[in-house]
């Protein structure tokens, strides 16, 4: 059974950055008919909110990426000390003291010396005279994986075959000093035990899963398939991360973009597929091919969700958008719906051109066009009008006038809608309720 997770922090919004990797590991999930699960990593218990578990979970259902069960890592600490136990037991696991500063003084030698600057396992040296005296002046110390300086490699279903050198990286901090459990510890306990088959996840990631593919297999477990997407870049290349806020799901729904825009454009960004605007999930799905994605920095531009967007609100029923249109009389809905509907380019805005044609006052016209429209309106019946009216009337204009093309055109769709361009005038004239110049 393919078990796939996603397994964000409740310490702020869900972004672009964190949706597409909540994405991938669905449709992963999905495709294969397996179990999808949201995961919430929430054992920074100083920063984690109620409330941003609950905007985790609204943003996936406005996207509609189920989930088939909820795990709180905070309830299940017991296991991952456990765990920990085992490590010590196994001499996996070791106590250190340094402080940030030290640890930074450290690293600095160890450039200065051409050296990768990789925790030097220096408690590992210490008496048990010298740990107690540590103990004593600071308090518990941090505890440290102890990893296998051999080769770690792996088959990555985007990466290809990787491999990295555990002599050239840190043996990782798993509990923090002041008792904190770590995001590795905690995942590699939760992956093993939830049967969890496949991990995509971001390539900034690549070293922790080094140490978490020999964490699990020092406890006994086989590892899932791990699969590093690339990172996304803004349009000019630069990273996202200073734009991340502005790129929440929650700014880009209240900016009314549709969901399948935003899923349509991240299950194809960065893949070798170019992007298609699905029309369901399950199209999503049927399309997705996880070994299609590369690994050069990946480019997202907010602007390409606007032509997806549009063309999901023009393609929309009128019961889609009735909500938006109570000011529009019943009877002529759909009639209005049909006429303005390619020129919305949001649901929230549906009901806007019905506005620009109910209103009273003036004309609005441009000074030295208004002697022509008050001559064009004295030759312009009274309603009801139907789709011929305004090819019939603008003929008779030309006619009288002799203005052709823009100079007809142009100041007579202004003066009745406001507007210099829109929708056509043809469908518009029928949904007039008064005679323009007359309102």
């Amino acid at each position: 059974m393919t078990v796939t997770r996603f397994a964000p922090s409740p310490t702020g919004l869900i972004h672009v950055g964190n949706l597409r990797t909540a994405l991938l590991n669905w449709l992963i999930a999905r495709k294969a008919g397996g179990i999808f699960v949201l995961r919430i990593d929430d054992t920074d218990t100083d920063r984690s909110r109620q409330e941003y578990v609950d905007a985790i979970r609204a943003d996936l259902e406005w996207l509609g990426l189920g989930w088939d069960r909820v795990e709180h890592q905070s309830a299940r600490l017991d296991l991952y000390n456990e765990t920990a136990d085992r490590l010590r037991d196994m001499g996996r696991f070791y106590e250190a003291w340094e402080t940030p500063s030290e640890l930074q003084l450290k690293r600095k030698k160890q450039r200065n010396m051409g050296r990768p600057p990789v925790y030097d396992r220096a408690a590992l040296d210490l008496s048990d005279g010298e740990r107690n005296r540590l103990r004593a002046e600071r308090g518990a110390g941090a505890w440290r994986f102890k990893l296998n300086h051999a080769r770690i490699e792996w088959e990555d279903l985007i990466l290809g075959h990787t491999s990295i050198d555990a002599a050239s990286v840190s043996d990782p901090v798993l509990i923090r000093q002041d008792g904190r459990i770590l995001y590795t510890l905690a995942s590699v306990v939760d992956d093993l035990d939830m049967g969890v088959t496949h991990v995509v996840r971001g390539s900034d990631h690549v070293t922790n899963t080094a140490a978490q593919i020999q964490a699990m297999e020092a406890l006994g477990g086989r590892p899932p398939g791990f699969a590093h997407h690339s990172l996304l870049t803004d349009a000019k290349g630069e990273p996202l991360a200073k734009r991340l806020k502005a790129l929440s799901l929650r700014e880009l729904r209240a900016q009314g973009v549709e969901p399948m825009a935003v899923l349509s454009l991240m299950a194809r960004l960065g893949s070798s597929d170019p992007v298609k605007l699905c029309a369901s999930h399950d199209e999503l799905i049927e399309g997705f091919d996880i070994a299609r994605f590369g690994v050069a920095p990946t480019k997202f531009d907010p602007a390409d969700l606007e032509p997806l967007t549009m063309r999901i609100v023009h393609g929309l029923a009128v019961e889609e958008v009735a909500d938006h249109l109570s000011a529009v009389p019943e009877e002529l809905r759909e009639q209005y719906w049909h006429a303005v509907r390619a020129n919305v380019s949001r649901r929230s805005e549906a009901g806007d051109w019905w506005q620009a044609l109910a209103e009273t006052g003036p004309p609005d016209v441009a000074e030295e066009d208004r002697e022509f429209v008050s001559e064009a309106f004295a030759l312009l019946p009274a309603p009801p009008y139907d789709r011929a009216t305004w090819p019939t009337w603008t003929a008779a204009v030309g006619n009288k006038t002799g203005r052709r093309g823009k100079s007809l055109f142009m100041p007579l769709r202004l003066a009745i809608t406001g507007q210099t361009r829109g929708p056509e005038m043809a469908d518009v004239m029928p949904l007039l309720q008064k005679k323009p110049g007359a309102r």
